[in-house]
């Protein structure tokens, strides 16, 4: 990586339509409902026919998989001109989460161009414009401006499109990773989404301040399924080991705990670089406790929420189940618990549950994926902040470990240093976050054009 970067023929005027036929690509897929209602209810086959069918016009050969009918995912590979560089994954889902038209400002599967209401830009609208239909329509028309102007990456790309990220990747890259390993021959690092988005901050003057972050770790899932047993019977006689009882307890122990702060790497490396390009003075001893952290988190501003979710484990109570009838005792009771486990905090968080559901609670996981984390001195991160830069000089890249969880969980365990980089320019005001799996999802049009370029620079370099 960090090799110059040959200029595309018109490069101006070339980019902005690949701009354009992103627009396209985007509104097209969101219009194929590709909805993933989890435990094997999804649909992605429609999406991955119509990406197939844009990267076999770019002269590729992409093959479709099914894990189970219509669970499709899309693979081709985008051949290099240095065959003895390391392959380059970009893995993307096609699947989204439910959306209730009657919630929306404008029906979330229309693909529809209007202005936000926040920001007065033109944007376009529906589910998946954010999560992530718009970086598969990005990436896509990166390499069909390509096909048009004769020009090839350093290296050879790998590109993934895939089913149920939005569940268990169980029909998706979990799938591609057991059965078609091969598929990623050579790939030594990938980009798929969080990071890569604006996020408007102020220094510590209350000047304005432009920062990208970029997904340099994630918290692993942990999925759990607690079971409770007691003695059934009449509830005018209630038995004294009633199973609803010690789960009720067990749950409200979970969710008072303080889990203790554990800082990873790139965490670290996240929050000085944050304090750094905020201008924030920093103290000693100001990560060492609780009150310390929280205290400088709370100085950062709006970057705070980069950092604040990423310095423990979590466990947060989701669901309950018991009983079928009003005066009858049952003989057992379920809950689930979404955990979410910091790298290098895999045991801290198995000994705690153990803990905190006591003798009368069993549990188990429903699911589970690792954390996972990749270097942030690399050249590949290089390669990633200056391709930002190159469109936005006067911005501060910065790596973050991510909260939740992507693919590259999965796509880990082949060796691969995984990084989030889905390059979107937002404007003030738009509170991304809040779009994701939200109501009238919505990405700004020109946000799309600057990620074409920002893909276009870190692609070929």
């Amino acid at each position: 990586m960090g090799h110059p970067v040959t200029p595309s023929p018109d490069s101006t005027d070339a980019l902005a339509s690949a701009g354009d036929d992103a627009l396209h690509l985007a509104r097209e897929l969101i219009r194929r409902d590709s909805t993933n209602r989890g435990g094997g209810d999804g649909d992605e086959r429609a999406s991955a026919e119509f990406t197939a069918e844009a990267l076999a016009d770019a002269g590729l050969d992409p093959v479709l998989l099914e894990a189970a009918p219509r669970r499709s995912n899309v693979v081709a590979r985008v051949p290099g001109t240095d065959p003895d560089a390391p392959a380059l994954l970009v893995h993307g889902h096609l699947d989204v989460v439910p959306a209730e038209a009657s919630d929306w400002t404008v029906p979330p599967f229309s693909g529809e161009v209007a202005n936000c209401p926040v920001t007065g830009v033109p944007a376009l609208w529906g589910r998946g414009a954010v999560d992530m239909k718009n970086t598969i329509a990005m990436v896509t028309a990166v390499v069909r401006h390509w096909a048009r102007h004769g020009l090839r990456p350093r290296r050879d790309i790998v590109l993934a499109f895939v089913a149920d990220e939005e569940d268990s990747a169980a029909y998706g890259a979990d799938h591609l990773v057991r059965e078609h390993p091969g598929l990623f021959e050579g790939c030594s690092a990938g980009i798929g989404e969080g990071g890569g988005e604006t996020i408007h901050a102020r220094d510590a003057d209350g000047r304005p301040v432009r920062l990208y972050p970029v997904g340099a770790a994630e918290r692993g899932s942990a999925w759990l399924t607690l079971r409770a047993k007691g003695t059934a019977g009449h509830g005018s006689r209630p038995p004294r080991d009633n199973a609803v009882g010690a789960l009720a307890e067990a749950i409200a122990r979970i969710d008072r705990h303080e889990w203790p702060l554990h800082l990873t790497p790139v965490t670290r490396a996240s929050i000085d670089a944050i304090a750094s390009a905020l201008g924030v003075d920093r103290a000693p001893g100001d990560t060492d406790t609780a009150e310390a952290l929280d205290a400088l988190v709370s100085r950062l501003g709006v970057a705070g929420g980069l950092i604040g979710p990423t310095t423990r484990n979590s466990a947060a109570p989701t669901m309950l189940s018991a009983g079928y009838k009003v005066n009858v005792v049952p003989g057992e009771a379920t809950a689930a618990v979404d955990g979410r486990v910091l790298p290098g905090a895999e045991d801290q968080f198995a000994v705690t549950m153990s803990e905190l559901t006591g003798d009368r609670v069993s549990w188990e996981y429903a699911h589970g994926s690792p954390p996972v984390d990749a270097p942030v001195d690399s050249p590949v991160f290089g390669a990633l902040r200056s391709a930002l830069l190159a469109h936005d000089p006067g911005a501060h890249v910065v790596p973050v470990c991510l909260a939740g969880g992507t693919d590259a969980k999965v796509f880990s365990r082949l060796g691969i240093d995984c990084y989030g980089f889905s390059p979107l320019a937002q404007p003030a005001g738009l509170d991304y976050t809040k779009l994701l799996h939200g109501v009238d999802e919505r990405v700004p049009v020109d946000g799309l054009r600057f990620g074409v370029r920002a893909l276009d620079t870190f692609l070929r370099a």
